[in-house]
C-alpha cells in the first residue's frame, strides 16, 4: 500500500512548474487545447473544439489530480496532465497529457514527466501510462520519457490501449 500520496502536489524544476488545476484556468487552458493538430492522433480528435474540451476540464479538475503546466520564468500556459489510480495499489497512472505544439520537440514533456515519475515513485512501486492504439506521436513521448511498452491492455477507461510502465529503481 502507498504511503500518503498527494496528487496536486507543487512541483517545479525551474524551467517547468506544475500546480493544481484550478476552475479559473478554463479559459487559458481552453485556448490552449483549441489547437486542432494537438487532437490530431488523439482518440478525441475534435477535443480542440471548446464545447468538447470542456468536458476533459470538468473531469480533470473534479478529480482532484490534475495539474496545470506553466513555464517557470513566463508564467505561460503550456499544457496540462493528470494522476489516476492505478491497475493495483502498488501503482498509479499518468495521463491525459497535452501540450501545446510550441513545446513539442523541446524538453518539457519529458521534465513534466520525471516531475510526474519523481514524485509518484516516492509512494509508489511503478507508474503506467496509457496510449491510443493510433497515437503513435503519444507512444513515441512515452517511450522517449522511459516508458517499457508492455502487453496492450484497457485504459482507465476501458479501452484498449498501448500500455507502459516506469517502474522504481533498486538501491
Amino acid at each position: 500500500m502507498a504511503s500518503y500520496f498527494d496528487p496536486q502536489a507543487g512541483l517545479s524544476d525551474g524551467t517547468v512548474r506544475l500546480r493544481a488545476l484550478r476552475a479559473e484556468d478554463w479559459e487559458a487552458l481552453s485556448a490552449a487545447a483549441s489547437d486542432p493538430l494537438i487532437w490530431e492522433q488523439h482518440p478525441a480528435h475534435d477535443r480542440w473544439k471548446a464545447e468538447v474540451f470542456r468536458d476533459f476540464f470538468d473531469t480533470a479538475l473534479s478529480s482532484g489530480r490534475a495539474y496545470l503546466i506553466v513555464g517557470a520564468a513566463t508564467g505561460r500556459v503550456l499544457g496540462s496532465s493528470r494522476y489516476h489510480p492505478g491497475p493495483d495499489d502498488r501503482s498509479v497512472e499518468i495521463g491525459w497529457t497535452f501540450l501545446i505544439r510550441d513545446v513539442w520537440g523541446t524538453d518539457v514533456n519529458r521534465r513534466v514527466k520525471a516531475l510526474m515519475f519523481a514524485h509518484a515513485l516516492e509512494h509508489f512501486d511503478r507508474v503506467v501510462l496509457y496510449a491510443g492504439l493510433e497515437n503513435f506521436r503519444s507512444q513515441r513521448a512515452i517511450e522517449k520519457v522511459g516508458g517499457r511498452r508492455l502487453p496492450d491492455a484497457p485504459n482507465s477507461g476501458g479501452e484498449l490501449s498501448a500500455m507502459y510502465e516506469v517502474v522504481k529503481a533498486c538501491g
